[in-house]
């Protein structure tokens, strides 16, 4: 896997137009994207935001 493939929580947070604060504590309350730590950063695979994304506009229809 590429590093350049990996999102970084500040690149969600502009992605999904929420401050990096609060994907920090959708993580943390297991409410965000599938995330993996990589050092002490945590990183977003795009297809795993994606597959997130979809769940939350299913679940809201």
């Amino acid at each position: 896997m590429e590093m350049g493939k990996l999102m970084t929580v500040g690149d969600l947070a502009e992605q999904l137009n929420a401050s990096p604060s609060t994907i920090r504590f959708w993580v943390t309350q297991g409410r965000g994207p599938k995330s993996l730590k990589v050092g002490r950063r945590r990183m977003f695979r795009p297809e795993d935001v994606e597959a997130w994304i979809e769940r939350q506009i299913e679940e809201s229809a």
